[in-house]
């Protein structure tokens, strides 16, 4: 898989583990930028993903898994960014469920830059299930896809 491949199937990941230093990893919903190799992220004032970055905490990893084809483990650093621009771009109502609207003052914006990601590019829960038949009936192991490093 190319990094191109990777930013691909990033594109339809829509809920991912995010842990920034000590905080631990939570769910956040990603927003993958190609052309900008990072991944951006909405956010809160006073969640533990902030109180890490304001603490000088930048270590982050991404936990993806259960989404398309990919699973995967990014690695990389994390900032909060101030950028009505960009948070215009990237609102959305999922966005806004969690907010009182794009101007509410808790908001605020992670930029994730990867270094590495460890893949696992699997055939599909379709793909799955016939590699487990087809080892069943063979009694070799089942081909579970492939696994390589991206580096960014």
């Amino acid at each position: 898989m190319s990094k191109s491949e990777f930013w691909k199937e990033m594109d339809d990941v829509r809920a991912a583990m995010l842990g920034i230093g000590s905080a631990r990893h939570v769910p956040m919903s990603p927003y993958p930028n190609e052309k900008e190799g990072v991944i951006w992220f909405i956010t809160a004032k006073g969640t533990d993903l902030v109180k890490a970055i304001e603490a000088g905490e930048t270590e982050s990893s991404l936990i993806v898994t259960g989404n398309g084809e990919m699973h995967a483990r990014v690695e990389g650093k994390s900032e909060l960014v101030q950028d009505r621009k960009k948070l215009e771009e990237l609102w959305n109502p999922v966005a806004s469920s969690w907010f009182e609207g794009i101007d509410d003052p808790d908001i605020r914006l992670i930029r994730f830059d990867p270094d590495f990601a460890e893949v696992w590019a699997t055939k599909g829960s379709i793909g799955f299930a016939i590699q487990i038949a087809k080892a069943k009936v063979t009694d070799e192991q089942p081909d579970m896809g492939d696994h390589f490093e991206v580096r960014f």
